[in-house]
């Protein structure tokens, strides 16, 4: 019984010689089942090291299928993440290995780790890396995301960038003064710059990419999608050793 109850915790399926074919706790009497549920308790109690342990398992396995659905996402909507036609592409756009990032310029976490990812993608050399507009922190940050498409669709991808740096470290409100004296800043027109923010174009952007996120189920700044792995926020040992790690698995 107790190498039944240790299977049955573990998620196993117990291995039963005859006559106890298989094990149906529906099939019990009121009374066994009072009797299992005590041993249960009584075997819990004495080894509760093994509750400990099917937990484990059952997170264990949760984050397998997880890792496996996203990997599945990733494949139906390659064409979505990867080119779609509207984002930035930096880095190097030959690259082995593209990584993609859906970020946010008012989320602390992408403005702590931006200087991360910069320094990852310039000491490979080989990564294709592509930003994601993903706004979802309020009104300063819609903003920003329509002034850097702006830039982009006005003036080119060299812009973009200028502009995206300065957006993720823009302390100040992003009101309309702040983002004029940024665009005079990149050197970019700044009144076809606000008057574009408004654009059906610029509105289209964001409305893809918030439908991809949905999709992806994103709801969180930053997500990484590096290869065909997802990463739900940053990499606990850090976005180098995330794309090594993805490398090694290629």
């Amino acid at each position: 019984m107790k190498r039944l109850i240790a299977a049955l915790l573990l998620g196993a399926t117990p291995v039963l010689t005859a006559p106890a074919m298989a094990f149906d706790i529906g099939a019990m009497t009121d009374a066994e089942k009072a009797d299992f549920g005590a041993a249960v308790r009584e075997y819990l109690m004495a080894n509760p090291q093994v509750l400990i342990e099917s937990i484990n398992e059952l997170e264990s396995r949760q984050a397998e299928q997880a890792a496996k659905n996203d990997v599945d996402l990733v494949a139906e909507n390659h064409d979505a993440i990867f080119d779609d036609g509207h984002s930035w592409v930096g880095g190097n756009p030959d690259g082995d290995l593209t990584m993609v990032e859906f970020m946010d310029y008012r989320c602390g976490v992408c403005r702590q780790f931006n200087q991360e990812v910069v320094d990852a993608v310039e000491d490979d050399g080989n990564i294709r890396l592509i930003i994601k507009e993903f706004p979802i922190l309020g009104q300063d940050s819609e903003a920003s995301s329509r002034f850097a498409i702006a830039v982009k669709q006005i003036a080119g991808d060299e812009a973009y960038k200028a502009a995206h740096d300065a957006l993720i470290t823009l302390r100040s409100p992003a009101n309309e003064d702040a983002l004029r004296k940024l665009a005079d800043q990149i050197e970019v027109d700044a009144d076809k710059v606000i008057a574009q923010m408004t654009s059906d174009e610029v509105t289209q952007v964001l409305v893809k990419n918030r439908e991809l996120g949905e999709t992806m189920a994103i709801q969180g700044t930053p997500t990484f999608i590096i290869g065909q792995q997802m990463l739900r926020g940053v990499p606990r040992a850090g976005v180098a050793s995330a794309i090594e790690e993805v490398r090694e698995a290629m």
